[in-house]
């Protein structure tokens, strides 16, 4: 996890929907209170991504297509899919879905698939959602683009984080 990184340009080899669903199962053994499983996943490949574009393209009040779907073989679209409960708010559901694409996200690069969380706007837009088939409890979070890592002479590396910067204690009481 340590080596993990985005990238943003990939190659056209991707994992195949056997070797996706493993990953998910995987994926989806995230903390989940009341075992809700607030998420879907859309698998997007071929001519779903010009769709995509087409559906981005119209919710920019643009014609034609736009190209972002084009730009990895495999997008996984990342759904969040609301329950109503009294024990679990929807921020919450929000973020077992958010942490079922992280997953999966580890996982896609621990198989040696370079993948990138892609977001916009108009992933809350009612085209986009259209497009996805999304119904009423459901947003949007972003798509995993996937595809194959390139060969890079140099590969980037990014900064390591410094923990003590995002660690603390709860403060001492004050005095009423």
């Amino acid at each position: 996890m340590s080596a993990r990184r985005s990238w943003s340009k990939v190659t056209d080899e991707a994992p195949t929907h056997d070797e996706l669903l493993r990953l998910v199962s995987a994926a989806g053994r995230v903390a989940d209170h009341s075992s809700l499983r607030p998420w879907r996943l859309i698998e997007l490949r071929g001519t779903d991504r010009e769709r995509l574009g087409r559906a981005i393209s119209k919710a920019e009040g643009d014609k034609g297509s736009s190209s972002k779907p084009l730009r990895a073989p495999l997008l996984i679209a990342i759904v969040a899919t609301y329950s109503k409960s009294e024990k679990v708010p929807r921020w919450e559901q929000e973020a077992v879905a958010s942490g079922v694409a992280h997953a999966l996200s580890l996982l896609l690069d621990e198989a040696g698939w370079g993948v990138i969380w892609r977001t916009g706007h108009y992933t809350r837009s009612k085209a986009v959602a259209k497009a996805h088939g999304l119904k009423k409890n459901e947003e949007l979070l972003g798509w995993l683009y996937v595809g194959g890592k390139p060969s890079r002479s140099r590969l980037e590396r990014r900064k390591a984080v410094d923990a003590r910067t995002h660690v603390s204690r709860m403060p001492k009481p004050t005095k009423d």
